[in-house]
């Protein structure tokens, strides 16, 4: 996704349960949704263009009320892993662009894997 150190910085903190004092960006989103009763539902990497930059979404929830924000993927992932790592999908387009078909799991409508 073409991250820089802050960047992997960002993701890796949740999963290190490496918590700063004071809130970083990530944490203080976060903490603003939490103080709103919002929740983060899914990230979607969505595209890439021929100069290699990726997009994704991030899906907000709060009570019946749903927005869809654009982001830049690494954000979209350091946001998710501070909500306890909702869904993180990938659009079909990037599916056939970037991974092998034998090694990617479809989750079926009734939940269920498929190869």
């Amino acid at each position: 996704m073409g991250g820089g150190p802050y960047e992997a910085r960002a993701i890796a903190m949740p999963l290190e349960n490496d918590y700063p004092v004071r809130p970083m960006t990530h944490d203080l989103i976060k903490l603003c949704c939490d103080k709103l009763e919002g929740k983060i539902e899914k990230v979607v990497i969505t595209d890439i263009t021929p100069q290699g930059t990726y997009y994704a979404e991030i899906y907000l929830a709060h009570n019946d009320d749903k927005k869809i924000v654009d982001s830049r993927p690494s954000d979209a992932i350091a946001l998710a892993l501070r909500w306890g790592a909702p869904p993180i999908y990938i659009t079909m387009k990037l599916v056939e662009f970037t991974l092998d078909p034998e090694n990617i799991i479809f989750e079926r409508p009734d939940g269920e894997d498929c190869h």
